[in-house]
């Protein structure tokens, strides 16, 4: 199979991309820069126009839509959340304009997107749980819709609403992990909100059992299927680091800190992967124990 993927340079995209790699897929990433992942062919697009590439998705059997600028991103200036939005939207339409150009088009097209799709509160949310709406919310209704257009044109697309994806090589569980390894670790905030994680492995593992089955469309919840406070994440990575678990971080100092960003780890609903457990993938890592032993431990 031959498979194009916008952002493939980035942490997921890698590990997709070595994973295709490994079972005799060929990849070929579209990138702005020069770095390159052994065995897939680099691309060069300036995620504006199709020039250089739009003739390559004649021959696609697969298109798959990571781009987006990360949201750890500080500050959250009004020009960085506009980042966000180009950033995620602007290539989703060039892509879905390059599928309608196209003389012979795709199979698959899979749409990235975020599980606070759901909004900050509420009740346990799935599939068909409708958008919050706040900022991160809509801003996952956008991005999804960006690319809708391609399923009137017979192409079946898979969303992929994902949470915080936990692995080794990304830099983000070690940030989580450094106050408490300085002995600093504890709730962040009230400690009650939900905190939306999946390993990487699954991550992975859950995209690649959604393009291999037939009947996959729509949307579906790349979570585990643990509901986990923050409280309870950071009281287990504590124990498996071997590292006290007490001081609470005030909500007013991180907001006073971090401003609009905060909303990421002072707020957060909880989730389920309904529809794709319900399609029978089984995970590697289903609790937050076996999957931080297996990264931090």
């Amino acid at each position: 199979m031959r498979v194009m993927i916008a952002g493939g340079s980035g942490f997921l995209g890698q590990a997709l991309t070595k994973s295709l790699l490994t079972d005799g897929h060929q990849v070929f990433i579209l990138t702005r820069g020069t770095q390159t992942i052994e065995g897939a062919q680099a691309v060069q697009w300036d995620a504006k126009t199709t020039n250089g590439w739009g003739q390559l998705v004649n021959e696609m059997d697969m298109m798959i839509h990571l781009a987006g600028k990360s949201l750890s991103s500080w500050p959250w200036t009004a020009a960085t959340k506009q980042a966000f939005h180009d950033s995620r939207i602007i290539p989703g339409l060039l892509l879905a304009q390059s599928i309608q150009q196209a003389t012979h088009r795709p199979g698959i097209f899979v749409q990235a997107s975020g599980i606070n799709h759901y909004g900050l509160s509420g009740n346990l949310a799935d599939e068909s749980t409708p958008p919050g709406d706040d900022f991160l919310a809509q801003l996952t209704v956008k991005w999804e819709d960006a690319t809708k257009s391609v399923e009137e044109l017979g192409v079946h697309r898979v969303v992929i609403r994902t949470a915080v994806v936990l692995g080794k090589g990304d830099g983000l569980l070690g940030l989580m992990a450094l106050p408490i390894r300085l002995f600093a670790g504890g709730p962040l905030g009230s400690g009650k909100q939900a905190m939306p994680w999946i390993h990487v492995n699954d991550w992975v593992g859950g995209v690649r059992h959604l393009i291999a089955s037939e009947n996959a469309r729509g949307a579906y919840n790349l979570i585990a299927p643990t509901p986990t406070s923050n409280a309870e994440f950071n009281r287990i990575l504590a124990n498996v680091i071997h590292r006290p678990y007490w001081f609470p971080t005030p909500a007013f100092l991180l907001r006073t800190l971090l401003g609009e960003m905060s909303v990421l780890i002072l707020e957060g609903r909880f989730a389920q992967p309904k529809r794709l457990t319900e399609s029978g993938y089984r995970y590697q890592f289903p609790g937050p124990r076996e999957a931080l032993v297996d990264l931090v431990g």
